[in-house]
């Protein structure tokens, strides 16, 4: 399968944003890729550096305005889309939320954000109910997609309840940087903890992952840090952990990548970590704490 992942920055400008996405997912596609991945709430820009009630505006249905509008691209390009939005779903009541267009622009599915972060300029909780929907892979006309949201990358948890409903893929729309006033060697051992653990989600489960993250520098409009240095390195893993593309960390790119999708059911025949997994003894992963 050919994947296409597309990194870049976002402006206030959500026109602007859109517009450069679709002369993006236009070239993805014009290079074969059949499966289309973007960043997180890739229309705006990263509004959850503070809390304000205005913010709720960049909010909208699903369906809506943006599915229509990337239900179109992917119906006119013959390709799969993993998209990232702000869901109003009520009054009061919003999802951080990826929806998965399929080739003739259907909405396939979506996946509402389970883990909400509450950090110094991620205040997610602020915007975002946790998701409802559980962890259920979505099914398209190229196989099964896991997709989750960025902070549920870090979970082993999610990743494995997606492998074990029959995903096929891993995906994580995802929109995270460096904190400024961070060391250079801190911020390094984050990104790389970042590739790490995720590439541990494709070992443990033998699935490929795909992780588009966006770039560029996005400032604070409280003034109270100095904004975030998104981190890019977007990237694919196969089943093994191993490294197939690797995005810059400060440069746009439109990226596609072949993957083997046939690989997964070796690489689980060699390593067949479903079949010795110890089940009855799990119990307790569903308690906050052992004490």
């Amino acid at each position: 399968m050919k994947v296409g992942i597309i990194q870049q920055s976002c402006s206030p400008d959500i026109t602007a944003n859109k517009q450069k996405l679709a002369h993006n997912i236009r070239h993805a596609a014009q290079q074969g890729a059949e499966l289309i991945v973007l960043q997180e709430l890739h229309n705006t820009p990263y509004f959850c550096q503070t809390e304000n009630v205005d913010h709720f505006d960049y909010a909208e249905p699903i369906p809506g305005p943006s599915t229509e509008y990337y239900g179109a691209l992917a119906a006119e390009l013959h390709i799969v889309l993993v998209t990232s939005l702000f869901e109003r779903r009520a009054p009061g009541l919003y999802h951080n939320t990826a929806v998965v267009i399929d080739k003739d622009g259907s909405i396939a599915g979506k996946y509402r954000k389970m883990h909400i972060p509450d950090d110094p300029a991620y205040y997610e909780k602020f915007y975002f109910t946790p998701g409802d929907l559980g962890f259920t892979p979505i099914e398209t006309s190229i196989g099964r997609l896991g997709v989750q949201v960025c902070w549920d990358q870090w979970y082993p948890e999610g990743a494995r309840l997606m492998a074990l409903a029959g995903a096929e893929l891993l995906i994580y729309p995802t929109a995270i940087g460096y904190e400024s006033s961070d060391t250079p060697e801190e911020q390094e051992r984050q990104r790389e903890a970042w590739t790490t653990v995720q590439r541990g989600h494709a070992v443990a489960n033998g699935l490929p992952v795909i992780t588009v993250n966006r770039t560029g520098h996005e400032p604070d409009p409280s003034g109270q840090t100095q904004g975030i240095q998104f981190w890019g390195s977007s990237f694919i893993a196969g089943p093994q952990g191993e490294i197939l593309y690797r995005a810059p960390k400060d440069q746009e790119i439109v990226q596609v990548i072949d993957i083997d999708t046939k690989r997964s059911e070796n690489v689980r025949r060699w390593w067949p970590f479903l079949r010795d997994r110890r089940i009855e003894s799990f119990g307790d992963m569903t308690k906050r704490y052992r004490d």
